[in-house]
């Protein structure tokens, strides 16, 4: 029986090339009559490029075949070895869907709890459980003894289930006239060692490189190891006899010792494929100690006794690279592969399962314009026409709220059926003045009201009126793309296939430009021909599917999409690549880097079944989830075992501090027991040097606070008395706002809060008070709630929100008649709302003071009071005393001078604040004892004062002079850069 290994040091294609070729001697057609099976498709590849380079050129190759494409579990043969006979293998989206039908069939007998979305998340997983017991040969005979009393009684549900799906499964796949995959992929398995043994090939046949982790492939091995040779990669002959009798599941050599044991061969048998030694003993004899079986790790000390001068060898070439985040790491990780470049025909390769981090390192690497990308592909939702379709069903899903369907109208690939520059623009103007602020009604109905109501808005432009007024014609040209699906997605439940074709159409419709179709713009290129195939597989595959909810589709397509990858075209660099483990089997580099080595991304988290518990799988004879680490672990040590490795991870990863892999723990564990922790950092800190690439040229040059100074002309000069205090507390809010023009923008789907609560309490009030200028009338209290109850309706204030609001403002209500009742026996009359002016006279010209004051009582004996009500906190008295909140007291020189018309020149006797609040205290009238006349003047003198500095050209407008808090940001501090300069320090001024 010939089993033979390859060292995991040695590069396994070379090796094997070699040796085939020592073996058959100077025959050249001899080549031609092997056949060797690998386990991947990319490990055919790079044999055949081996053999071409080490007989220098073109030659008869033997004949190379994979067992697998990228996975084991996924075989692909030659046609010559097709078994006609065999059913095939049902497709995965069909499979899903008729699994979701399966579960949500079993749902309904208990109630109905499950929609379509959790019908087909189960599934997905259920899926998994069937590729396990049909690639383990598991028995399910045994599934009514599978929830004995002593586990939890869901367990039972479980199991229940778990019947049906044994019973009914078979009859479904039956009238697919189809199989699972696992079951398709071991009966072609068992096919092809039928054949082989029925009919050996003529040439010599070999296996190499697979481990044997299915129990069909290593059926097939032991065959072909009584006709050829089986080659296995890195199995370790010279671990001791005791550790390896007490392997456990998560050890890199439980595999090779389980795929031993199938063929009936002792570790012992097991001979070299080539007699020459492994490229580096010192190197597997530092893996094989770093991870061996936890119960004999006592060796170590006996490591310690003998000398560390093997492992300190064996530490030669490996580094450690720790970094402080993942942007840190994959910019030190492209540093290491660029320097590889340097040296003519060096290769590397960053070997991580963490796609985010692979996808970092390829965009780090176009610093220096090298094109190279992840071999594992990059999801379908992550590609310009994936993302566009997830958008759409989204959009649609949300009833087109704002956010989504922004996101949606802003992708590159939306047109409209115009220039896309014009309708991004169109999107532009619809974002700016229709859908800032608190979400509208829902559906497309609801974002035509909106545009309605913007046009109906005060305070707005004639040039912005007409942009949208013309913005309504546009949407509803728009509106009549969305409408077929949005009406599919709102409505009750309906077929998939029909979901799927108006999601296209939609799709195609809303990519349309102007001088090019929906589709052309759509499916162009590899992305867009993978994005056209998932919808069409999802139409084809739900045929005769039960009706779904429409909710579920967005959700069930996104994660579809997301499964889907779109792989670059192969050998997109000659001497870099980004692989995966499984990718990476079998394959050698001049330096190869393992990033990512944090515990959860690798190896990777171990998930809780939802189908069987530990003891259930025992029972049923499933592998435990510990065995994918130990295959992770086989990789990790095989790669590990390179002539120049790098060991990587970020010490946190979104802010978290993460905890380093496993395998870099025992491996720190064993040098600094020898006192050798120190030899992994050997070399240059790609890390430090990394994070210096972002770094500038020199020393960093603190920004200092932006003291701009407009032209006296440019200054404005026509304020309000709300925009005096930001005068005082932040100037460069006022140059922003008056001297560049710039206005802040609302929210986007903002919440209704305080700003929205105080504008419908404001209005209810004035109308109040407007119909009740005199005398209070008898239900006054009801009134007002009355009133208050159409201004809500009108704000469109949610029912949830107004189930908070209402209550507080009837409480705050019956308080403010009760001090109204008490306040008009002195008043002769009011005014609300009352708009107000005055001219001051300056150096650099009339100066506009301009207010809007909410009341204004005229008082028995001549005077006046001005009031402003607060549903916040109203300015305390010191505040208002020290002028920096002067709203009341400019009012009271405004009403000074004449500036109300319908009120003429008179002297502000009391200057109150009213908080209408509800809340624990109902409301609150707060006045000031001082002289308010004093005040009024005060706050004059000042104001002139603060006129004529900033008449002066060199007077600046700096930012936050006496900011109310520091942590409240202003409107305009990202535009002041805020957050460089006060690095330097600000204190609040208040």
């Amino acid at each position: 029986m010939g089993v033979l290994t390859i060292p995991a040091s040695a590069p396994f294609a070379e090796t094997l090339a070699r040796g085939l070729i020592a073996r058959l001697g100077s025959d050249p057609l001899a080549l031609a009559e092997v056949t060797i099976y690998l386990p991947t498709r990319r490990a055919t590849r790079a044999l055949a490029e081996t053999f071409a380079k080490v007989l220098g050129g073109a030659a008869l190759l033997p004949s190379i075949r994979p067992l697998g494409d990228i996975d084991e579990d996924e075989l692909l043969f030659d046609p010559g070895s097709e078994d006609l006979t065999l059913a095939p293998a049902i497709a995965p989206i069909r499979r899903r869907l008729l699994l979701a039908t399966l579960v949500k069939r079993w749902d309904e007998k208990r109630g109905g709890r499950l929609g379509f979305a959790q019908t087909a998340a189960l599934a997905k997983s259920l899926a998994r459980f069937l590729d396990d017991a049909q690639t383990q040969g598991a028995d399910l005979s045994g599934l009514e003894t599978l929830a004995p009393a002593s586990l939890a009684e869901h367990w039972a549900d479980v199991r229940d289930f778990l019947l049906l799906l044994r019973d009914e499964w078979p009859n479904l796949l039956a009238a697919e006239n189809a199989v699972d995959p696992a079951t398709h992929r071991n009966a072609r398995l068992a096919a092809l060692a039928e054949r082989l043994k029925a009919k050996p090939p003529v040439g010599p046949i070999i296996a190499a490189g697979s481990t044997g982790s299915i129990p069909a492939t290593a059926n097939l091995l032991g065959v072909i190891a009584q006709l050829g040779d089986v080659v296995l990669p890195g199995l370790d002959r010279e671990l001791d006899a005791k550790s390896w009798a007490t392997l456990d599941p998560g050890h890199p050599q439980y595999g090779m010792q389980q795929l031993l044991r199938r063929m009936n061969v002792e570790r012992e048998d097991v001979g070299d494929w080539q007699p020459a030694p492994p490229a580096s003993v010192a190197r597997e004899t530092l893996l094989r100690e770093t991870l061996r079986p936890a119960p004999t790790t006592d060796a170590w000390r006996a490591i310690a006794e003998r000398g560390s001068g093997e492992i300190a060898e064996g530490l030669e070439g490996l580094s450690r690279i720790e970094a402080a985040h993942p942007g840190e790491e994959a910019a030190a990780i492209a540093l290491v592969l660029r320097e590889a470049l340097e040296t003519k025909g060096r290769t590397a390769a960053l070997v991580t399962p963490d796609r985010n981090l692979a996808r970092r390192v390829a965009s780090e690497m176009g610093r220096w314009a090298i094109a190279i990308d992840d071999s594992a592909g990059r999801p379908l939702a992550k590609t310009p026409p994936g993302a566009f379709l997830v958008l759409l069903a989204e959009a649609a899903d949300s009833g087109f709220a704002p956010v989504p369907l922004l996101a949606l109208l802003k992708h590159p690939l939306a047109a409209g059926g115009e220039a896309p520059a014009v309708f991004r623009g169109r999107v532009r103007e619809l974002d700016r003045l229709v859908l800032r602020g608190p979400r509208a009604d829902p559906g497309l109905a609801g974002i035509r009201n909106a545009i309605q109501h913007a046009q109906n808005k005060e305070r707005i432009g004639a040039h912005d009126k007409a942009l949208i007024v013309a913005l309504a014609d546009w949407f509803d040209v728009l509106a009549a793309k969305f409408r077929q699906f949005e009406e599919i997605l709102s409505g009750a439940q309906t077929a998939l296939t029909k979901i799927v074709d108006a999601h296209a159409k939609t799709a195609e419709a809303l990519a349309a430009s102007d001088t090019e179709a929906g589709g052309a713009r759509l499916w162009r290129g590899d992305a867009g021909e993978i994005a056209r195939n998932l919808m069409d597989e999802i139409a084809r595959d739900a045929a005769n599917i039960p009706n779904i909810e429409p909710r579920a589709y967005a959700g069930l397509f996104a994660e579809l999409a997301e499964e889907r990858p779109v792989r670059p075209a192969f050998g997109r660099h000659p001497r870099l690549a980004i692989l995966g483990p499984l990718e990476a089997r079998l394959l050698h580099f001049d330096t190869t880097i393992l990033g990512g080595l944090n515990e959860g991304t690798w190896p990777s988290a171990t998930t809780a079944d939802p189908w069987l518990s530990r003891p259930m799988r025992q029972t049923l004879g499933l592998e435990t989830p510990e065995r994918a680490i130990g295959l992770a672990a086989h990789d990790f040590a095989s790669l590990a075992a390179g002539p120049r490795v790098f060991l990587s991870r970020a010490l946190k990863v979104e802010g978290t501090p993460t905890v380093a892999s496993r395998w870099l723990q025992r491996l720190e564990q064993l040098t600094k027991g020898l006192g050798l922790n120190e030899a992994l950092d050997s070399g240059a800190d790609y890390a430090a040097l990394g994070a210096l690439l972002n770094e500038p040229d020199g020393p960093a040059i603190r920004m200092e606070r932006p003291h701009p100074r407009p032209p006296v002309a440019a200054r404005p000069r026509n304020l309000s008395v709300t925009e005096i205090e930001t005068w005082l507390r932040d100037p460069y809010a006022i140059y922003a706002k008056h001297v560049l023009g710039l206005s802040k923008l609302d929210p986007l789907d903002s919440d209704i809060g305080a700003l929205e609560r105080g504008t419908a309490v404001h209005a209810a009030l004035e109308e109040f008070l407007k119909t009740a200028p005199a005398e209070l009338p008898a239900d006054a209290e009801r009134e007002l709630i009355a009133i208050a109850d159409r201004t809500f309706a009108a704000a469109g204030v949610p029912h949830a929100t107004l189930a908070l609001w209402r209550p507080r403002f009837a409480r705050a209500a019956r308080w403010f008649i009760g001090v109204e009742r008490e306040r008009r026996l002195g008043i002769t009359q009011s005014f609300v709302e009352l708009s107000g002016r005055r001219a001051f006279a300056a150096a650099a010209g009339e100066f506009i003071l301009r207010c809007r004051a909410d009341r204004i009582d005229l008082l028995e004996g001549g005077g006046a009071a001005i009031l402003d009500y607060k549903t916040g906190n109203p300015p305390t008295k010191k505040q208002v005393r020290t002028l920096l909140a002067p709203q009341l007291p400019l009012e009271g020189a405004i009403l000074k001078a004449g500036g109300f018309e319908a009120i003429g020149a008179r002297e502000a006797a009391a200057l109150l604040y009213i908080r209408f609040s509800g809340g624990a205290d109902e409301g609150e009238v707060r006045g000031f004892d001082e002289d308010v006349a004093a005040l009024v003047q005060e706050a004059e003198d000042k104001l002139l004062a603060r006129i004529a500095v900033f008449d002066d050209a060199d007077t600046p407008y700096p930012p936050r002079v006496m900011p109310f808090r520091a942590t409240i940001s202003g409107d305009y501090d990202h535009l002041a850069r805020v957050r460089e300069w006060s690095l330097t320090g600000w204190e609040d001024e208040e």
